[in-house]
């Protein structure tokens, strides 16, 4: 592949406010190109550029294109940088009256030096907000797709999508299925940008000439509009997590107001740490229909809590929690009891399942992430074992502070989408039995309706979520084996039996689903006691589909003890815990007495709400 940086526009109002400007700030920069212009970090814009091509693994040839006004400052710039000064290409324009355009600039390149391969084109004037991206991925992407490759980002609040090339982008295919050249308001609702980085296929070459033609002169956005618009090749689209500003025909202001803005935002990302929380959840209704195309009611609790920590740093680090996943023991007889209790798989296997799905995940979608390095490092204080989505909890926050540190936004990742990722990560890469309803609530977060229906996940992907009012919900409990050994094996063969269309289970799994729409109704009506019923009913129908010896002793027993005080109480999850409803608070106070002295850990659920809460997922 051959890499061309364009650097041959004239940039008339930009050179003359500085040679203008009153302040002196600027005298130093009097008659310098564009592209040598100071960028992000002090370095000159294309000494940026250069770095980044600047491999000979990816590009056989790097050439540059300017104009004879300029040609004696890259020939300088080229000398001590170690830029073959015979790759500098002079278009033979002094002014902008007598330009040759850049589609002109690029087929000039091509011609002249007899160019047959396939070819990355980069505006070397072009003001990059972050330095590091990586320039292979671009490469692989363009080469796994039967096209032209299009680079895009989402624009800023401040800028207007009047002043940019705009691409639709179809977010199954990633196709570019119409471009727009500084569109007029109401044109379009997309705010993607494409900018001056592209590749082209060797075989598409030939279109430039035909385009010249037709409009000579003219700029890449109307070729694109040409080629994709009316040619109607195949173009793709690749997003970069990042902003981009043309120098182009803009004034010192501008210059200087993007610079600083994304100087600004390079020196404040390395330094803060990203910490989120994801927190545990009780299914109040439905499950475990969730993976049976049933219909399911779950809520996000606040006492218990996964957190993650991602800091920037020279290497990618994985650091082990000192409880969870322990390389030390006291003795043999130590091992063994931990061993025992928590089983052999810590967190650290989610951090790295997540990261690797991450990166899969951005790659196949079209987004390529800087070469940024990070630690991660994680907490949590759910109890292991007893069902409360301890694990999809570590994943669901790394997640999000992947996100962050990538600048991976909700349009990128939406979260149905970012549920079924969560849930890919523990099926896919851990071979952990799992359904939806635990990562979905805990990417919505609050009180979440879910419907997985048949026909809703065939033709979308995945389910209705919809987040419920939480104001004035009653006191739910919660309580859970202090070792939940013999909580049952819960999933048993279930499944095996739901596949081959036992009346049995496909008519429970349907029971489930009409539970959870009265339970709707139930807590929008603020009727309690209906809704305490239908929990009860929730946990007799499980009972009778899955049995006594598979739901094992300690729920069973656990069951039985809630009922005596008049408690409704169902399984939250897989099975280690209860979660129940007691509408008489005294009887409330001896349950929980009676709790503890069985051995159970028992305690008042705090709903975690989002949209009251005063500190959300980000620590």
């Amino acid at each position: 592949m051959i890499c061309i940086l364009l650097v041959a526009g004239h940039g008339t109002v930009l050179e003359a406010q500085i040679k203008n400007d009153e302040t002196g700030l600027y005298s130093h920069l009097t008659g310098v190109p564009k592209a040598l212009l100071p960028g992000v970090g002090g370095r000159k814009i294309l000494d940026f550029w250069w770095e980044t091509v600047n491999m000979r693994q990816l590009f056989t040839e790097v050439y540059l294109v300017t104009n004879a006004d300029k040609y004696k400052y890259y020939e300088r710039w080229a000398t001590a940088n170690d830029f073959p000064v015979e790759n500098i290409v002079n278009d033979g324009s002094t002014t902008l009256e007598d330009r040759l355009g850049a589609v002109a600039d690029l087929e000039l390149v091509i011609r002249s030096r007899k160019l047959q391969d396939d070819i990355m084109v980069i505006a070397g004037d072009m003001l990059c907000a972050d330095q590091n991206f990586d320039i292979a991925q671009v490469i692989r992407f363009f080469r796994s797709e039967p096209g032209e490759l299009i680079i895009y980002y989402e624009l800023e609040e401040s800028e207007k999508s009047s002043s940019r090339g705009i691409v639709e982008v179809c977010p199954d295919t990633h196709r570019v299925t119409r471009f727009l050249e500084k569109p007029q308001d109401g044109l379009t609702a997309s705010r993607l940008a494409s900018v001056v980085f592209y590749c082209l296929q060797r075989d598409t070459l030939s279109h430039l000439s035909d385009f010249l033609r037709l409009q000579p002169q003219a700029s890449f956005g109307r070729f694109w509009e040409w080629l994709v618009n009316e040619k109607q090749l195949d173009v793709f689209g690749m997003k970069l997590p990042t902003g981009f500003q043309l120098i182009g025909q803009v004034g010192l202001s501008d210059y200087t107001k993007w610079l600083t803005h994304y100087s600004t935002k390079q020196q404040n990302n390395p330094a803060k740490p990203i910490t989120y929380r994801s927190f545990a959840r009780v299914g109040l209704m439905g499950n475990p229909s969730d993976g049976f195309n049933g219909k399911t009611i779950a809520m996000s609790i606040s006492n218990f809590w996964a957190e993650v920590t991602l800091v920037e740093s020279q290497t990618l680090v994985l650091v082990p929690h000192p409880l969870n996943d322990p390389t030390e023991f006291g003795s043999l007889q130590d091992l063994f009891c931990i061993s025992r209790k928590e089983g052999y798989l810590g967190g650290l296997r989610l951090l790295q399942a997540t990261c690797k799905k991450f990166y899969q995940f951005c790659s196949k979608q079209g987004i390529a992430l800087t070469k940024q390095n990070f630690t991660l490092k994680y907490d949590t204080n759910i109890p292991r074992q007893v069902g409360l989505a301890g694990s999809s909890a570590i994943v669901s926050a790394t997640l999000k502070c992947l996100m962050k540190f990538y600048n991976i936004t909700d349009n990128d990742l939406p979260k149905p989408i970012r549920a079924n990722f969560i849930l890919n990560v523990e099926t896919d890469e851990l071979f952990i039995t799992a359904g939806l309803q635990d990562r979905v609530v805990q990417v919505y977060e609050g009180l979440v309706y879910m419907d997985f229906s048949k026909n809703l996940m065939a033709e979308q992907g995945y389910g209705n979520y919809v987040s419920m009012d939480m104001s004035g919900l009653p006191h739910f409990w919660l309580a859970y084996l202090s070792d939940p050994s013999d909580s049952g094996r819960i999933h048993s063969n279930i499944r095996q039996r739901w596949l081959s269309g036992e009346p049995l289970v496909v008519e429970a799994m349907k029971s489930f689903a009409e539970l959870t729409d009265q339970a709707r109704l139930a807590l929008q009506d603020r009727d309690w006691r209906r809704l305490a019923q239908l929990m009860d009913q929730n946990f007799e129908l499980r009972r009778s589909v899955y049995t006594d010896d598979c739901l094992g002793p300690g729920n069973l027993k656990m069951v039985q003890l809630a009922r005596q005080f008049g408690s409704a109480v169902k399984l939250p999850g897989s099975g280690g815990a209860v979660v129940g409803l007691c509408l008489d608070e005294e009887k409330l106070v001896e349950m929980r007495q009676a709790f503890q002295e069985a051995g159970c850990v028992f305690c008042v659920i705090a709903p975690y709400n989002p949209s009251a809460s005063t500190v959300g997922g980000q620590h």
